[in-house]
């Protein structure tokens, strides 16, 4: 089923202000299209409910006949290729200075939601080197493989975020949203551990690579509550709650480490 982003209803409505707008039948709104619709008090209706006006005809005296040349044809308008998220102006070259937001949607370099993507793309490289790094020294492969499942959460985000899609995803590193909370607020229960035991360096590089990662996630996290703000709600609840609980599953992985759950290849 073909979703309506957002970003295809401003251009879309850029010039009208309808009092309604028709799902078209196939067809259904992202989050994001529908909180933009009733921010401006448009009613959403789906196709075939909507009413339609009943037009009654009257008889008009018949006009005489009278020959007139054809018009010359008027030439077709040229079709802009790109469009200003923010103005709504149109382009028929992409300014060096604008960006694709999702689709020929352009938007300044500096956008906050263009921030937060490059927050995501660093914080993805990030977790690849420290999987590489942990490899290369003959780490835990099962702390290789919980990185992994990160990475691809992120890689997801970043994809429904480009395409303006639903984010959604049940676990983390093998564990429900419940359980993340449960573990992640009483270490001392399920690891043996201190809540959030400050990192120092005789703890070693895996350790430090886990508490940089948590950090980086952090600070991602406030890129999107930045990206995602509009007036006093924020569009993009999915994505910014899962980077909190990214966060509480890297502290998590912080305390298996401490527990010794995560033994390296030269160990086995």
């Amino acid at each position: 089923m073909k979703c309506i982003t957002e970003d295809a209803l401003r251009c879309e409505l850029r010039a009208t202000d309808p009092e309604c707008y028709v799902v078209p039948a196939g067809k259904i709104l992202t989050p994001a299209a529908r909180e933009y619709l009733q921010s401006r008090k448009i009613k959403i209706v789906k196709e075939g409910q909507q009413t339609t006006p009943r037009i009654v005809a009257t008889e008009v005296p018949p006009m005489p006949e009278v020959t007139m040349a054809a018009p010359a044809p008027a030439p077709a308008p040229m079709k802009p290729k790109f469009v200003d998220y923010e103005t709504g102006a149109f382009y028929m070259e992409k300014p060096e200075h604008m960006t694709h937001l999702v689709g020929n949607v352009l938007v300044v370099k500096n956008h906050p939601r263009i921030l937060f993507r490059g927050k995501l793309d660093s914080l993805q490289s990030a977790l690849v080197l420290a999987q590489v790094d942990i490899h290369d020294r003959g780490g835990s492969q099962a702390l290789i493989d919980d990185l992994d499942d990160i990475l691809k959460i992120l890689r997801e985000m970043m994809r429904c975020d480009v395409l303006d899609e639903p984010f959604q995803m049940d676990t983390i590193i093998g564990l429900t949203h419940a359980e993340l909370r449960e573990q992640s607020h009483d270490p001392q229960r399920f690891f043996g551990v201190k809540a959030m035991v400050l990192p120092d360096y005789t703890m070693g590089r895996d350790f430090a690579l886990l508490n940089q990662l948590r950090t980086d996630v952090r600070e991602t996290e406030v890129a999107a509550a930045n990206a995602f703000h509009t007036g006093a709600k924020y569009t993009r609840g999915d994505i910014i709650e899962e980077l909190n609980r990214m966060s509480s599953a890297l502290h998590i992985m912080m305390c298996r480490y401490l527990a010794g759950q995560y033994q390296s290849r030269n160990e086995t």
